[in-house]
């Protein structure tokens, strides 16, 4: 069977002159006429990473509602992890195709549909469907609470509706220089624990904080320190002026604390200037091994003494995976837990796999309780194409 070439134009003019709500209708209509798609739909992960939520194409009779997926396990959660379209006959003597959709790293979710029957060239067609349907996921989503309400298969708490309008939209970020990801628990009762990244032509921007407190109150309290740490920031600030207008933010409209590390990382060099402000150290993996970095640490934001902040340089080497992490992965349950070890064992997965790989074992050591969010921030640094010359080729991701 063969199909139309994707006009990736024609797609994009639909899904814009479609309601953005209905994203996958848009592709489901592109693959049926095109390849005669049936039972066409979108799954996605839930908001704490344990099931899967299904979004039918309308009009699809035979994609009908189930209810949520439990990942673990599952053909999906394989898919997920691989980043590899699965394809098996069903039970109507047809091929079922599961497709990762994803966006620069960020999982969004995949697609699935039958096909009577398909070459490589047909399911070369489907990737490139699917990787248009996460643009335009990316691009809809802004304008809809569709993907938002599907994600919520728990209650979330007021702190927790808060704190994730705080976090990026995606957890993962994939540039040449630099693969990242990040993750934190429990995610529908968060509250103080933060994450940010951004990236400009130079310089890749992280931070992670703890704003310090219970439920909504760190919430707010997190609130006012990331809307400072990203004013400044989106002002020219280094690490060092993003650390002053945090702290005097904090003093002026707040009497919390929060701890909290900011990285500047220079894209052409690696160079890494880094402040901490009563933050847990992270960890570097070099070479195998795995070591808690050396940084001298200043007060938290908020304190109410006289105060400057340092700034510290960490050289970056292809290779390198930094792990960032807040103190709820530290905490007495979470103790158990040899992170240094999990870090050195999860070394040839993604980022967004030993994320989750993390914040597991935490859980577990913890028995699914834990009384304090905890986060955690992975940077792989590749370096420039000149410095991963002469590295050996990378495991499969």
């Amino acid at each position: 069977m063969k199909g139309e070439d994707l006009e990736l134009g024609e797609l994009l003019a639909a899904a814009e002159a479609a309601p953005p709500g209905e994203s996958v209708d848009v592709v489901a209509h592109d693959l049926q006429k095109r390849f005669g798609a049936e039972r066409v739909s979108f799954l996605f992960v839930d908001l704490i990473g344990q099931r899967l939520i299904r979004l039918a194409a309308a009009g699809d009779e035979g994609a009908d509602d189930t209810g949520p997926i439990d990942l673990q396990g599952s053909v999906y959660d394989g898919v997920l992890r691989s980043q590899r379209q699965h394809v098996e006959t069903d039970a109507q003597g047809g091929l079922n195709v599961i497709t990762p959709v994803t966006n620069r790293g960020d999982c969004i979710g995949v697609l699935e549909l039958s096909l009577q029957s398909a070459d490589d060239t047909v399911l070369n067609q489907v990737r490139d469907a699917a990787h248009a349907l996460a643009y335009i996921i990316v691009t809809d989503r802004r304008f809809t609470d569709l993907y938002h309400l599907g994600r919520r298969t728990t209650k979330l708490s007021l702190a927790a509706e808060i704190q994730h309008q705080l976090l990026p939209s995606a957890p993962c970020c994939e540039a040449e220089q630099f693969t990242l990801a990040a993750g934190l628990v429990p995610a529908d009762d968060i509250g103080g624990d933060t994450y940010d990244y951004t990236l400009d032509r130079d310089t890749l921007h992280l931070s992670i904080t703890d704003a310090m407190g219970h439920d909504t109150d760190s919430a707010l309290l997190a609130t006012l320190l990331v809307g400072a740490l990203r004013r400044s920031r989106r002002s020219g600030c280094d690490a060092v002026e993003q650390a002053r207008h945090a702290h005097e933010a904090l003093l002026s409209h707040s009497r919390g604390l929060a701890t909290g590390q900011l990285l500047c990382v220079d894209l052409r060099t690696g160079l890494c200037g880094l402040v901490n402000a009563g933050h847990p150290r992270p960890l570097r993996l070099r070479g195998g091994a795995v070591e808690e970095l050396e940084l001298a640490v200043n007060l938290p934001f908020g304190v109410v003494a006289p105060s400057s902040y340092r700034l510290q340089e960490l050289q970056l080497c292809p290779g390198d995976r930094l792990v960032l992490l807040t103190d709820g992965m530290q905490e007495r349950g979470a103790a158990a837990v040899d992170l240094a070890a999990v870090v050195r064992d999860t070394r040839e997965m993604h980022p967004r796999e030993a994320v989750r790989s993390l914040t597991a074992a935490v859980l577990d050591a913890c028995h699914g309780s834990l009384k304090d969010d905890a986060t955690v921030l992975i940077l792989d640094w590749h370096g420039i194409a000149a410095d991963r010359s002469k590295l050996p080729a990378p495991a499969s991701r």
